[in-house]
């Protein structure tokens, strides 16, 4: 059966109810959700193929803290406003393909493959998010044009990192089923068979650096929660009412500790699950075209 439509609004119920609810589910989910996801048993991806957007493809060198080659996809207008794509855990740059393929219009898309996971170095997770923002910093346009950064899932962290410390160059923030509150973060006893050193080597490097970052996200958050007031930029918040993997109850968080910023737009979407952007995908262009706009 096809998703509800999607609509920008959502009654105080679903912050409770998820609420209570995800520390009992969201640990679990989220183990769960990295095998299938891993596995190719999630739900679809993007439309465009990997080959699609393999000519895209570029290599920079990260120093510190990362010392390692990012690999990341490069596509739209090279004079516009840069859009950086971060995805979540696991995942990689071809994630975004739609986005590359038909990119907005005027504006360059770059989707990088994480510290960790696709193309990129190195072989083992990176858990901070200090180094993960790194790797995003040094894809930003030297000549100092304007960046929007769209993080989805624990990409949305990452990103809440590089505008937080960065916000000079960052005009705008979407933050997309992104997981912030780290009240709801737990380890289920799964992760931990996962993390157990002769499971651990039998596993696929995605599925490894996933559970490494999901069991180290809980105090990476509570650090990260502090610097939240420092962004700037406008901020525009999408999360689905039914999203099972990182809850709703994330929304609340993150509008309560997002006090620095030009302005904080919220777009609940009734009966979405977490895999935004490709069952949204309207809705998150629309997300990125705000962002950008100079009002609130």
């Amino acid at each position: 059966m096809p998703p509800s439509t999607p609509k920008a609004n959502a009654s105080k119920t679903h912050f409770f109810h998820n609420r209570a609810n995800a520390q009992s589910r969201g640990s679990l989910w989220s183990a769960v959700g990295v095998l299938l996801a891993t596995t190719g048993c999630a739900p679809p991806g993007p439309v465009a193929s990997e080959a699609a957007v393999q000519a895209m493809r570029f290599h920079a060198e990260v120093g510190a803290p990362v010392h390692a080659p990012v690999s990341y996809l490069r596509a739209g207008d090279p004079a516009g406003p840069r859009l950086l794509l971060v995805h979540g855990t696991p995942g990689s740059a071809t994630a975004w393909a739609d986005y590359l393929v038909t990119p907005p219009k005027g504006m360059e898309v770059v989707a990088i493959d994480r510290p960790g996971f696709g193309q990129s170095g190195p072989d083992g997770a990176v858990t901070g998010l200090a180094a993960q923002a790194a790797a995003v910093v040094a894809l930003f346009p030297a000549d100092g044009r304007p960046v929007v950064l769209l993080g989805h899932s624990l990409g949305g962290p990452v990103v809440a990192w590089v505008a937080a410390s960065h916000p000079q160059q960052v005009a705008g923030v979407v933050l997309l089923a992104a997981s912030l509150d780290p009240a709801q973060e737990s380890i289920h006893p799964m992760q931990r068979v996962g993390a157990w050193s002769p499971i651990r080597g039998m596993l696929p490097r995605a599925i490894r650096n996933a559970n490494a970052e999901l069991m180290a996200l809980k105090p990476e958050l509570e650090a990260l929660a502090v610097m939240l007031p420092l962004i700037k930029a406008k901020v525009v918040i999408v999360h689905g009412t039914k999203d099972d993997l990182v809850p709703v109850a994330n929304v609340p968080f993150m509008q309560a500790h997002l006090t620095g910023a030009r302005c904080v737009k919220t777009v609940l979407l009734d009966g979405r699950n977490h895999f935004l952007p490709w069952n949204s995908a309207d809705v998150v262009r629309d997300a990125v075209n705000t962002a950008l706009e100079p009002g609130c």
